[in-house]
């Protein structure tokens, strides 16, 4: 099990820090690589830059909770879960493409 790990490329694992605008403050958010490639996926999908899918989801935070902390921390949980829950629709469809789609619909 430790080689599955070992062998991830290094530039996933390596961390970045970017600075950004969220409801007209500066700040910056330290992520590993693969993180971020990933929001910057999940923003393209929704049709938004990185920039404005994170103040998207800085304001349903603040709207659901009143405060935001550790937003970080919050990108990497929502992304694991992301992850298990997308690996978790594989197995039930036994890896079926087309019955993956059917059930996304």
């Amino acid at each position: 099990m430790c080689r599955l790990f070992a062998h991830q490329p290094q530039r996933d694992y390596e961390s970045q820090t970017r600075s950004l605008r969220i409801g007209g403050h500066c700040t910056s958010i330290r992520l590993e690589m693969s993180f971020w490639d990933t929001l910057d996926e999940i923003a393209a999908k929704e049709g938004m830059s990185l920039a404005k899918f994170l103040t998207t989801l800085h304001n349903e935070v603040l709207d659901d909770h009143g405060e935001v902390n550790n937003f970080a921390s919050l990108f990497a949980l929502f992304l694991s879960d992301l992850s298990l829950r997308s690996a978790a629709v594989v197995r039930d469809f036994g890896g079926n493409a087309a019955a993956i789609l059917d059930a996304a619909e």
